[in-house]
């Protein structure tokens, strides 16, 4: 199998716009992210203004860009399952990604959640985000052979629902400091709703 590869200049500009970002979001940590601005973030990282403004093009994108691929991560683990799974057991595996992403790192994921919680703007952002992930999610399940049939609504209803469930989860992790796993936490949320039939 051909596996794409990433232009040298493209690994280095990901390098570079995560070591920005990592300096960003330290900075936004020890003050907060309304009192930081662009100048702010540019002296930090030790580059111009107008070199900062050639990776990320405002506050919020240097916070939320990593959250970028996981729309296509997420439709593409929803894809993988298998055809005569449950739609509910089917999207709770495909959020999966999300959890692995802020799990890695858990101090990481969880500093970064609680910037965004604490921040109406970045929270606003996310949620557009999630707007984007519902479509390809609600797309990719309309494309198994066991939802072809199905009204449209009941596809929205069980991606958006699937998605509210990880939105709570991520809250309830950041309020519990992160005590206890992510992937139990999303469980339990999962869980906390009776699945429809199929």
């Amino acid at each position: 199998m051909d596996v794409p590869r990433m232009k040298t200049r493209d690994i280095g500009r990901s390098a570079i716009r995560e070591e920005l970002a990592r300096v960003a979001l330290g900075l936004f940590s020890r003050e907060s992210f309304e009192a930081v601005t662009l100048d702010d973030l540019a002296a930090s990282a030790g580059v111009s203004r107008s070199t900062f403004l050639r990776y990320f093009g405002s506050k919020e994108e240097v916070v939320l860009f990593t959250f970028d691929p996981l729309g296509d991560q997420m439709a593409d683990a929803l894809r993988a399952r298998p055809a005569d799974e449950d739609h509910w057991t089917a999207l709770r595996r495909a959020v999966e990604p999300a959890v692995a992403f802020l799990s890695r790192e858990p101090a990481e994921g969880l500093a970064l959640l609680r910037l965004v919680q604490r921040t109406p703007a970045l929270c606003a952002r996310l949620h557009e985000k999630q707007t984007g992930w519902r479509q390809r999610l609600v797309e990719t399940l309309t494309e198994s052979s066991g939802s072809r049939d199905m009204p449209p609504l009941v596809l929205h209803a069980r991606v958006a629902a699937a998605l509210e469930c990880l939105m709570a989860a991520l809250e309830h992790w950041v309020a519990i400091e992160g005590r206890q796993g992510l992937g139990s936490v999303v469980d339990e949320a999962f869980d906390a709703l009776v699945p429809t039939k199929r």
